[in-house]
């Protein structure tokens, strides 16, 4: 069996074992299983190509950090804030990844007011968000603007490489980059706004499956 068969078995027996636990309310089996998600997944990345991204692989990284400090957020809120941050400097690797995974070649990338009207649903969406969640916001206001702002430019980033890379490649990359920010955006609802029945397992779903798109499509590029 071929590493990378091996590598994304555990991903899905992991990421299997993560929902399990998050529906069951299972501490010790989310302990467990949500470290080794994203582990899984670099492990696949690893494995699957001959030349690698060690900015992609550093953006894997502060992904995996950040579900490390997000577990321990029972214990202190202070390791919210840190996970923030971690995903924080994920995301601007992702931006950097983006961009370097994308053809240099410009003929069929998107003109300036098809960019426009493409990234304006993803822009309203950013700070329609922000704007319904600011007053429960409290001392984080700051930080949960920026993080926001760069989640966006994430997005567009991903968006931007229409054109530039193979249709498979975009396409994934974008769907991740969307489920990325539908993920942050239940958990910043059910965190600071109002509760949602079942939030933790639709938090994780969306998010399993962002990591995933986004690693195959970068994958799908480096192939190309």
């Amino acid at each position: 069996m071929k590493r990378e068969t091996i590598f994304f078995l555990v991903f899905l027996i992991v990421s299997a074992g993560e929902l399990i636990a998050v529906f069951t309310s299972n501490h010790q089996l989310n302990l467990v299983c949500k470290p080794l998600i994203l582990l899984s997944l670099i492990g696949y990345y690893l494995a699957s190509v001959e030349v690698r991204s060690f900015v992609f692989i550093r953006a894997l990284f502060f992904s995996w950090a950040g579900d490390v400090l997000l577990l321990l957020t029972v214990r202190s809120e202070i390791f919210f804030i840190t996970g923030l941050i971690a995903f924080l400097i994920s995301h601007i690797l992702f931006i950097q990844v983006y961009r370097q995974h994308r053809d240099s070649n410009v003929e069929k990338e998107l003109l300036g007011p098809q960019k426009i009207r493409f990234a304006l649903p993803i822009v309203l969406a950013g700070t329609g968000l922000i704007a319904i969640l600011y007053n429960s916001l409290g001392p984080l206001k700051i930080p949960v603007m920026v993080y926001s702002i760069v989640l966006c430019v994430m997005v567009l980033t991903a968006l931007f490489r229409y054109g530039r890379t193979s249709s498979q490649s975009f396409w994934m990359v974008i769907a991740g980059a969307l489920l990325f920010m539908g993920s942050d955006s239940l958990l910043a609802i059910n965190k600071f706004l109002n509760p949602i029945e079942g939030a933790g397992f639709f938090i994780m779903a969306t998010y399993i499956s962002a990591q995933y798109l986004i690693v195959e499509g970068i994958l799908q590029h480096s192939k190309k």
